[in-house]
């Protein structure tokens, strides 16, 4: 078992709701080596003067370029940077509130053999996300904050329910 000042966790999410919710998360990995990322660049100060502030390690931060299902080409360019960041640091955890560059993540993670941790955006009250739904095949745990979108039984295709976390 790994210390935790070992441990390589990416935190990955699009900027807006995702990336807030994400970034509630944060002290679970208080301790961890943290690599972030997110689809607006404006972040890097903010995960760095926090982590000044609370006199913690500083963390890495890589932006990638925002994209959505309806423009293939970024969505290509976008999968290119996350492939590129993973690869290049190599993490043990990959966490995500979402969307689309934490689906990427999350499935090049797992390729690399990374854990990987996918937590359905709680503004998804009536149904899973997009994002989510395809993530969540590939996660090792998948996460909803909403009991009735969670999996019965044995279920391994729908994500589970712990509590209203963020």
């Amino acid at each position: 078992m790994k210390n935790p000042a070992q441990i390589r966790v990416l935190a990955i999410a699009s900027a807006g709701g995702h990336w807030v919710q994400l970034r509630r998360l944060r002290p679970a990995w208080d301790g961890c080596q943290t690599i972030y990322v997110s689809t607006s660049e404006s972040r890097r100060n903010e995960v760095i003067n926090v982590a000044r502030e609370e006199g913690t390690a500083l963390p890495s931060f890589h932006g990638v370029i925002e994209a959505s299902r309806w423009d293939k080409f970024k969505l290509l360019k976008q999968l290119l940077q996350v492939t590129k960041i993973l690869l290049k640091e190599r993490p043990d955890i990959v966490i995500s509130t979402g969307a689309a560059p934490g689906f990427f993540a999350l499935k090049i993670g797992k390729l690399l053999g990374a854990r990987t941790i996918w937590i359905d955006s709680i503004a998804n009250t009536e149904e899973l996300s997009l994002s989510g739904k395809k993530a969540g095949g590939c996660a090792d745990l998948w996460l909803t904050q909403w009991k009735h979108l969670a999996a019965s039984g044995s279920n391994q295709k729908q994500p589970r329910y712990k509590g209203s976390v963020i």
